[in-house]
Order: structure tokens, then C-alpha cells, then sequence
């Protein structure tokens, strides 16, 4: 019974899931195809994400293979929250897009989700991998999912080339996370994150530690394992790539710091330099190449690989402040990243389409869509003061504070150079004459403007107003157990 209690929130999400089965099942056909099951899904996350401030429980469950504490709770809501907004953001084109298939959609959604939940309280290896794929299957059926539709001629090779990449490099990243986690347990004897560390130091573990930094990073979209990105979000539909930009990504980036900050925290030597080197990648490589893009959804892709730059920077400082500075980083990020990815989606329904023309006159076509577009833009380009802004000066903080200076300075510069493709966007929606003006123009439901409007209300309150969440972040790094940062470390 404990144990049920321990896992109430990855069940209550499971349990969301087969409430919406035996609805979609009980629905006559032709109701069925006029049902909006997407709004049962955003409420029903909503509801579990309040239940989160009321119910606390801390515990083990699984005989220890399990965790909950503000760590896991932290992630926890965060992927309610990107489950919620990506529900009402694609309540419509669901819809639309699919009459009648709604309830499957939505039905791996939530099963992704609920392995997303687990992901983060893991604290055995084979829970970890049983967690990751429960999330990953299914986000391969949704990128899918659009592959009939009726209104896009080019629709169905775009959405089966996306989820054909989207599977192969899923697989290709297990089998090399499953090699490297294979090593590291033969050489410590355990699958436990908090004893795989105590082993003394051998040459192996690195090469094991290697492959599943490898693996892992193609979850995030890491360089060099960022191919996948810019091709999947062109082909897939706009909302599920609004989720996929986020969420999946809290996951791995929980699942690395698992492994790494708290599990190999005393041979720090072995995986500080190469994650060091994948963020100074991660941020060269996606800002070089979003620069050229015409496809707004290939430009926000490589702005991602980016972004994950700068996590990572947070992320090897392997310390408390900079884990916090993480959690910090992926809240913006997830307000800020699916919110422009909505709005990308809001104007193509106008008939605008996903090229950066397409964004012309926005500012006169839809004043509000041009605003939340702006909003977003400076956060992802950390202008001050939306929230973006403090996650960049947080975490280029974190990094200055464990002496990783070059980091620091490679940071400060390739963010100038991202300020350059967003401020290409946004000429486009406030400076270029409007190329599509029609009388019946639609820019979406009023599903997807409530997401679009809550994500700007997070993106600007938060940027006022950073402190509680940031002493949340701080919070929840500090239950992870890791060091705190020491007073000062020589620079490198």
C-alpha cells in the first residue's frame, strides 16, 4: 500500500489514460468523431498537477528502485504543465486533423507521460531504461499520427519520414545507453544510481560513461547527435512537436544528471570534460546552423540543440547550484520553446505556412499572435526581462562559479549570435509587409490561444518575478545530494 501511495502521481496519470480509453471505447462512432477528448486529457493534467501541492508524500516504493522527494516532484510538474499546454495547443487540429482517431492520440500522450514520471525518481538502472522506453514508444506512434491527413497532400510522407528518424534514432540511442549502462554495471557490481560511483576508478567506466552520455544525447538533441532534430520537427505536426521540444528532454536531462551529478559524483574527472565539450558543441553547431534556416520549425530545431548547450554548461559543473540552474532553465525553456512553437503553428492555420516569409505583417494580422511571438523570441534569446533572461544569466553564473570560465565567455558570444535569428523573425513579423491577408483568416481555436496565453503569462511573471521559482529549483537540486558548489575553483 505504501508503495501505491509513493507512486500516485505516475498512476494517477496512467489511471487519466484508461478513464479516456473506456470513454473513447463507450463513445458511439459518429459522436466519436466530434468528440474533443483533448480537453478531458489538459483538465485532467491540471487537476493532477494542483494535486501535487496537496497531497506531499516522500518516500521509497520498489523496494528502493523508486524516490519521490522534491527532485522527482520538480520534473514531475513540469511534465504535467507541458502535457497540459500541449493538449490544449492541439485540442483543435487533433480534431481536425484525425475525426474519430482522437482518443489514440491522446492516449500515448498520457502513456508517454506516465513514463516520464517515473523517469525522474528512478534510482535503479533497469528502472531508468523501463521508464525512458515506456516514454519513447509512444511518442514514435504520435509523430506518426499525422500522417493521414486529408488536407495535406504532402502530409503523409512528411509525417512517416519524421517518425521513421524519430524510431531509428530512438533505437540506435538505446542500444548505445543499454552498452554503456551494461559496462558500468559490470564493472560496479550494482544497478543502484547511488553505489554505481563507489567503485574505484577504471578506464572502462569512461568508455561506459561515453556511450551513455551518446545515447542519451540523442534524446536531448545533443551535438553530435542532433541529426534527427531540424528533419523530425518539419515533418511531424506542429503541437506534438510543441511537446516533443520539452518534455522529452526534461527526461533525459534528468536521467544524465542521475547518472551522473548524483551517481558518479566522486569521478567527476571522468565525464565533467566530455559534457563540457558536447554543451560548447551543442550551442556552436545549433546557432551556426539555425542562422540559415527558411523553415521556421528547422530554425526553432537547432535553436533547441542550442539551448541544450546551455543546460549542459549547468549540468557539468556537477554541483547544487548549477542542478538548480538546470531546473531553472528547463521551466523557461518549456514555457518559452512550446509557446513559439504554437504560434508557428497558429499562423501556418491561417494559411501563412512555416516558412520565416510567411511570418510577414503578423503584426498587423494578429496584434496578440505578434506579441506572444516577440515574448517568446527574447526569452529563447535571454533579452531582460522575461524569464529567458534569467535562465541564461543563472546559468552562465552557475558556470563562472565552478571556475568554467571558457564555457562562460563561448556562451556570452554564441548567444549574440542567436540574438541575430530571432531578431530575423521578428523583422519578419513587425517590418515586412503582410504577404497573406485573406477575410476569413483563422489563427487556430480558442484551445490553442489559451496555451499560447499561458505560456506568455509564465514567460513575462516569471521573468518578474523569478524568485519562487528559484527557491524551488534550489529546493529540489538540494534533495538530489549533490555538493554544493566549493568556494572557489581555478578557472578552466
Amino acid at each position: 500500500m505504501n508503495d501505491l501511495v509513493t507512486l500516485w502521481v505516475p498512476l494517477a496519470v496512467l489511471g487519466l489514460g484508461v478513464l479516456l480509453l473506456l470513454v473513447d471505447v463507450l463513445t458511439p462512432p459518429k459522436k466519436a468523431a466530434q468528440a474533443d477528448v483533448g480537453w478531458l486529457v489538459a483538465v485532467g493534467l491540471l487537476v493532477i498537477f494542483g494535486a501535487t501541492f496537496l497531497v506531499d508524500v516522500q518516500g521509497v516504493a520498489a523496494y528502493g528502485a523508486y524516490r519521490t522527494g522534491p527532485w522527482a516532484l520538480f520534473f514531475q510538474r513540469l511534465f504535467l504543465v507541458a502535457g497540459a499546454l500541449a493538449a490544449f495547443g492541439g485540442v483543435e487540429d487533433v480534431q481536425k486533423r484525425t475525426p474519430g482517431r482522437q482518443g489514440e492520440y491522446w492516449l500515448m500522450m498520457l502513456f508517454s507521460l506516465s513514463g516520464m514520471v517515473l523517469v525522474p525518481g528512478a534510482q535503479n538502472l533497469l528502472l531508468v531504461v523501463v521508464a525512458f522506453e515506456l516514454m519513447s514508444i509512444p511518442l514514435y506512434v504520435l509523430a506518426a499520427h499525422g500522417k493521414t491527413d486529408p488536407d495535406e497532400a504532402s502530409a503523409k510522407g512528411n509525417a512517416a519520414e519524421a517518425a521513421v528518424k524519430l524510431y531509428f534514432v530512438g533505437a540506435l540511442s538505446t542500444a548505445f545507453t543499454l552498452f554503456g549502462l551494461g559496462l558500468l554495471t559490470g564493472l560496479t557490481g550494482t544497478t543502484e544510481l547511488a553505489r554505481i560511483g563507489a567503485a574505484p576508478l577504471q578506464p572502462l567506466a569512461a568508455l561506459g560513461l561515453l556511450f551513455v552520455l551518446g545515447g542519451l544525447g540523442y534524446k536531448i538533441g545533443m551535438v553530435p547527435f542532433h541529426m534527427w532534430v531540424p528533419d523530425t520537427y518539419q515533418g511531424a505536426r506542429a503541437p506534438f512537436v510543441a511537446f516533443l521540444s520539452v518534455a522529452p528532454k526534461a527526461a533525459g536531462l534528468a536521467v544524465i544528471a542521475g547518472i551522473f551529478a548524483f551517481g558518479m559524483q566522486t569521478q567527476k574527472s571522468l565525464w565533467v570534460g566530455p559534457l563540457g565539450m558536447a554543451a560548447f558543441l551543442s550551442m556552436a553547431i545549433g546557432n551556426l546552423l539555425a542562422v540559415t534556416q527558411s523553415d521556421t520549425r528547422r530554425l526553432l530545431g537547432y535553436s533547441g540543440v542550442a539551448q541544450m548547450g546551455y543546460v549542459l554548461i549547468a549540468l557539468a559543473t556537477g554541483e547544487e547550484f548549477g542542478l538548480a540552474m538546470v531546473l531553472f532553465f528547463l521551466v523557461a525553456y518549456l514555457f518559452t520553446n512550446l509557446g513559439a512553437f504554437l504560434v508557428v503553428h497558429a499562423n501556418a492555420e491561417a494559411g501563412a505556412g512555416f516558412e520565416v516569409d510567411g511570418l510577414a505583417g503578423l503584426s498587423r494580422r494578429a496584434p496578440k499572435l505578434a506579441l506572444a511571438l516577440a515574448c517568446f523570441l527574447l526569452s529563447l534569446a535571454g533579452i531582460p526581462f522575461v524569464v529567458g533572461f534569467w535562465a541564461k544569466l543563472y546559468v552562465l553564473l552557475a558556470a563562472y562559479r565552478a571556475g568554467l570560465v571558457s564555457l562562460v565567455v563561448a556562451g556570452v558570444v554564441l548567444a549574440v549570435i542567436g540574438l541575430f535569428y530571432y531578431l530575423r523573425l521578428l523583422r519578419a513579423a513587425y517590418m515586412t509587409e503582410p504577404t497573406v491577408s485573406r477575410p476569413d483568416e483563422r489563427f487556430g481555436g480558442p484551445a490553442l490561444g489559451l496555451a499560447i496565453a499561458l505560456c506568455v503569462v509564465a514567460v513575462v511573471g516569471l521573468g518578474l518575478f523569478p524568485k519562487p521559482l528559484l527557491d524551488a529549483a534550489t529546493r529540489a537540486s538540494h534533495d538530489l545530494g549533490v555538493p554544493a558548489a566549493a568556494p572557489h575553483v581555478g578557472a578552466r
